[in-house]
């Protein structure tokens, strides 16, 4: 997908439904939500919350509702696009302009805005794996204070990454030369794959 600047440089690139897209875009800017560009895509928010997306692909077009979940869909509109992996996001796809019932359309927009007024969020997963340290790691962390300080307030996603690092090497020169690695940036509390990022 091309890299946009505005939600107007998005319909001219998806041109071949652009008068499908203005008429979808013209029910969502006569509610509260407010419009704005986010990963190359027209998406309405409400309070700094992502509410409602809209967007255009090779054959059909339709707006996504982020906390579809809560909707009660009784038009019986909303697909899930990715079944047992999506688990909030509801699509509502349209193939021509003939498929869009406008007032279904305001009612469904309408009743997402209303639920996140009410706060009703399904907060994506996290990984509630353990971490587990490698004895290598321990051993170096039980020796070092400051060392095991920094590793501590490192987030667990983080400490997982650098536990399992460990871990998967096959043999101990591998595991020492990994551990030298890492030892400067938990001290700067980076991550293992991407050294400029904080953890």
């Amino acid at each position: 997908m091309k890299k946009v600047s505005s939600i107007e440089e998005y319909i001219e690139v998806n041109a071949h439904f652009a008068e499908e897209l203005t008429i979808l875009r013209d029910i969502l800017n006569s509610t509260e939500l407010e419009e704005t560009l986010k990963w190359s895509a027209p998406t309405y928010t409400l309070n700094s919350k992502n509410v409602i997306g809209l967007g255009a692909f090779k054959h059909h077009f339709g707006i996504w509702f982020f906390q579809g979940i809560f909707l009660k869909d009784d038009a019986n509109l909303l697909i899930n696009a990715q079944e047992n992996k999506t688990k909030a996001l509801r699509q509502m796809r349209f193939e021509s302009k003939a498929d869009i019932n406008k007032s279904a359309v305001l009612n469904y927009v309408k009743e997402a805005i209303e639920n996140q007024h009410l706060g009703k969020e399904m907060k994506p997963q996290r990984n509630t794996k353990p971490v587990v340290i490698p004895q290598e790691l321990e051993n170096v962390l039980s020796k070092n204070n400051e060392l095991k300080q920094a590793f501590e307030k490192l987030s667990a996603s983080c400490k997982r990454e650098y536990c399992e690092h460990i871990s998967e090497a096959k043999r101990e020169a591998t595991k020492t030369k990994r551990l030298e690695k890492i030892i400067p940036m938990i001290l700067e509390q980076k991550g293992l794959h991407d050294k400029y990022k904080n953890c």
